[in-house]
């Protein structure tokens, strides 16, 4: 099981005057086994310090959470991260890149490479186990960050806007190829992005954020079946709820 349980999560930071910004309050939510979710809200609502204290990159103000019913107390190769910059070692290759996690936790080189083989497979990069980051488009780029985290067999993958930087067409085709190892891997995906389009494609629920401090404003089921057609009518009028609750803030996405 891997499931991810907030409960009463609250997060302040404190300015250099003493004050402190208030950016999540009373965050309440449970993240199933398998589930793909995705967290969406106005700029500025906390999206992405709720996946970094997920992450336990950030710590809790108030409130705590649990992955397995274990508490996050800091940074664990379990918990899986991919951020928007593809942050990749420029001096590594492909092949070095995917399999630094492993070789940080002390795997034996030849069974860390194989590994690290089977993940640059299964995301299409085969061919370019050898080139270097500066060789790669952005995509192919964000493709080796994703192997990267998923070498380390975590139980949730959580990424934070990996897809912004692209242009539309390999976003597109970068959220089918998600969706594809998502179902051969069935990890527990916590997926932050701007998009409410790619938020509708791709998750089980929606989480909608409120203004900061932010905090759980409403949680949208998506009940169809992958793939999905944005052009239906169903997918309009769900893009068009969300949307609607993030513009009634003032703050359209």
């Amino acid at each position: 099981m891997s499931g991810v349980s907030i409960q009463g999560l609250g997060k302040a930071f404190q300015k250099e005057d003493g004050t402190a910004t208030q950016a999540l309050s009373g965050v309440d939510l449970e993240i199933r086994d398998e589930e793909f979710v995705c967290l969406v809200g106005p700029s500025g609502c906390g999206k992405t310090t709720l996946l970094r204290i997920i992450a336990g990159l950030e710590t809790a103000t108030t409130g705590k959470v649990t992955v397995d019913g274990r508490p996050v107390t800091g940074p664990d190769p379990k918990r899986g991260m991919v951020f928007q910059e593809y942050s990749l070692f420029p001096w590594r290759r492909v092949i070095d890149n995917v399999a630094f996690g492993l070789e940080m936790k002390g795997v034996a080189k030849e069974e860390r490479r194989k590994t690290a083989d089977r993940y640059i497979e299964m995301v299409g990069l085969s061919q370019f186990r050898d080139a270097y980051p500066y060789e790669l488009s952005g995509g192919m780029r964000q493709r080796v960050a994703i192997a990267r985290a998923l070498a380390n067999d975590p139980d949730v993958l959580l990424m934070d806007e990996p897809f912004g930087a692209l242009d539309a067409q390999t976003r597109n085709r970068m959220q089918r190829e998600l969706l594809s190892l998502w179902d051969e891997t069935k990890q527990t995906i916590v997926f932050v992005t701007h998009s409410v389009d790619e938020a509708v494609y791709l998750s089980d629920r929606i989480i909608v954020l409120s203004p900061r401090p932010g905090t759980v404003r409403e949680v949208i089921e998506i009940p169809w079946s992958r793939p999905r057609d944005r052009t239906s009518a169903d997918f309009a009028e769900v893009r068009r709820r969300v949307l609607d609750m993030i513009n009634e803030t003032g703050n359209a996405q």
